[in-house]
């Protein structure tokens, strides 16, 4: 098992980039989730196997969300995200 915090930065607030991420996240067996930030940033937390959380986040800088995402920053958690599926938090 892996779990990372990743950071989207971009135009990645407003046009429905949580709801995709939500949306992507149920093809793969990963739980999870994603907020926005005051400072304009989207932050995901994802836990998983590792080879199923690479093949989210790629989908994810694959698809559609690509064109959104102007800088990705990764960090690997010591500890499991908290989640059951994969949530949008509001917090």
């Amino acid at each position: 098992m892996i779990s990372l915090q990743v950071f989207y930065e971009g135009h990645v607030q407003g046009v429905g980039f949580r709801w995709s991420v939500r949306e992507v996240a149920k093809g793969f067996d990963v739980t999870g989730w994603v907020r926005n930030l005051p400072d304009g940033r989207v932050e995901l937390h994802v836990t998983g196997e590792a080879n199923e959380v690479r093949a989210f986040l790629d989908r994810l800088a694959q698809g559609e969300l690509n064109s959104l995402i102007h800088r990705q920053t990764e960090n690997k958690l010591d500890k499991p995200v908290a989640a059951r599926g994969f949530e949008i938090r509001h917090d």
